[in-house]
C-alpha cells in the first residue's frame, strides 16, 4: 500500500458518498478505508453495497474527528502505507489531486487548495499561524479568491480537511490528541510535528470542493462549545507557562466574562424572539465549553448540543 485515503463518517451518508465517487476518479493508485464513526443512519449498508472494494471499519460509537482518524491512520501504518490522506468526507476532490501531492514527494505535510462548494471561487482556507497577541490562529486565505493562490506556502498548520503525510511522521511524533474531539487537532498536530522538524505547506495544485462544517448539527452552538473547549486545551498544551498567565488575564477571561454578562442579560430577557434565543444557546454552549476543560470532561458533550 503506497497511498491510503481515510474518510471519518458519522450519519454523513450523502457526503460520504459523493466523496467515494470523486475519489473513484482519482488516477493515482490508492486504497481508501472509511472509518464509521458510529453512525445510526444506514451509512454502512449504503457504503458497502455501492463500494464494496473500500475497507470499512466500524468503531461502534462516535469517537470525534481525532480519534476516529486514529483508528484508520493505526489502520494503514500496520499494514505499510508511506502516504496517508486524511480526507474529510464533505468534500468533493480533484481526479489530480493525489499527483498534484506526489509531485512535491518529500515534503512531510501538505495540505489541499480548499474551495467551497457554496461558492467555487473562493477558499475555505488554507491553514493558519499562531497570533500570541490574540490566542487565536489567523487564518490564511479564509473567503479569498482561490485564483490568486499559486505558490506552496509553509504554515503553522494546513486545514485538517485534507492532510496529505508521510508515514514517517505519525511513526515519529503519534496521531491525533484524542481529547480534542472535533477543532484544533490538526493545529495542535502540526505544531507537534514542526517542532520535530516536520513542516507543514499548502500544496496548490490539490484541489477540492468543501461543504465546510457538515458534521456540526446542532449549529453555531456545536461548534462553538468545541472551538471554546478545544482553544483552552490548545494554549495548555502548547504555550509556556509565561503565555498561558498572560493570555488568561488579557485574552481569556475578559472574553469569558464578557460572555457571561451577555448570557445572562439574554436569558433574563422577557423579550425572547428565535435570533435572541439563537444566541442564547450559543453563549451557554462557550461557557459550558470552559466549564467542561475547567473539570476535564471531554468526549462529544452535552446531548443539548446536537438540538438544531
Amino acid at each position: 500500500m503506497k497511498i491510503c485515503v481515510i474518510i471519518l463518517n458519522w450519519n454523513g451518508k450523502s457526503d460520504t458518498l459523493d466523496c467515494l465517487a470523486s475519489l473513484r476518479k482519482v488516477e493515482e493508485e490508492h486504497q481508501t478505508v472509511v472509518v464509521d464513526n458510529g453512525s445510526d443512519d444506514d451509512s454502512v449498508s449504503s457504503i458497502r453495497k455501492i463500494y464494496p472494494e473500500i475497507t470499512l471499519l466500524e468503531t461502534g460509537e462516535n469517537l470525534g474527528f481525532a480519534e476516529g482518524n486514529n483508528v484508520g491512520i493505526r489502520y494503514a501504518l500496520e499494514r505499510g502505507a508511506e502516504y496517508l490522506f486524511i480526507l474529510n468526507n464533505d468534500t468533493v476532490v480533484d481526479p489530480n489531486i493525489l499527483t498534484a501531492f506526489l509531485e512535491n514527494p518529500d515534503a512531510p505535510i501538505q495540505g489541499s487548495k480548499a474551495h467551497l462548494m457554496s461558492a467555487p471561487s473562493l477558499l475555505d482556507h488554507l491553514g493558519g499561524n499562531w497570533n500570541l497577541r490574540t490566542g487565536e490562529f489567523d487564518l490564511v486565505g479564509a473567503r479569498e479568491k482561490a485564483e490568486g493562490w499559486t505558490e506552496p506556502l509553509t504554515l503553522d498548520y494546513v486545514c485538517g480537511v485534507a492532510l496529505f503525510v508521510k508515514a514517517e511522521v505519525f511513526k515519529k511524533i503519534g496521531l491525533f490528541e484524542e481529547n480534542f474531539f472535533l477543532f484544533w487537532e490538526e493545529s495542535d498536530w502540526c505544531l507537534r510535528a514542526k517542532k520535530a522538524g516536520y513542516p507543514a505547506t499548502f500544496c496548490p495544485n490539490a484541489k477540492l470542493l468543501h461543504k465546510v462544517s457538515a458534521s456540526f448539527v446542532g449549529g453555531k452552538p456545536h461548534s462553538t462549545y468545541f472551538w471554546w473547549r478545544g482553544r483552552l486545551l490548545w494554549i495548555e498544551r502548547n504555550c509556556s507557562s509565561k503565555e498561558r498567565w498572560s493570555l488568561t488575564f488579557r485574552i481569556l477571561l475578559p472574553d469569558i466574562l464578557r460572555i457571561l454578562k451577555l448570557y445572562l442579560l439574554r436569558s433574563l430577557s422577557l423579550r425572547k424572539t428565535p435570533e435572541r434565543l439563537k444566541k442564547i444557546r450559543t453563549y451557554r454552549a462557550a461557557l459550558s465549553g470552559v466549564k467542561d476543560y475547567l473539570i476535564r470532561r471531554y468526549g462529544s458533550g452535552p446531548s443539548w448540543l446536537f438540538q438544531k
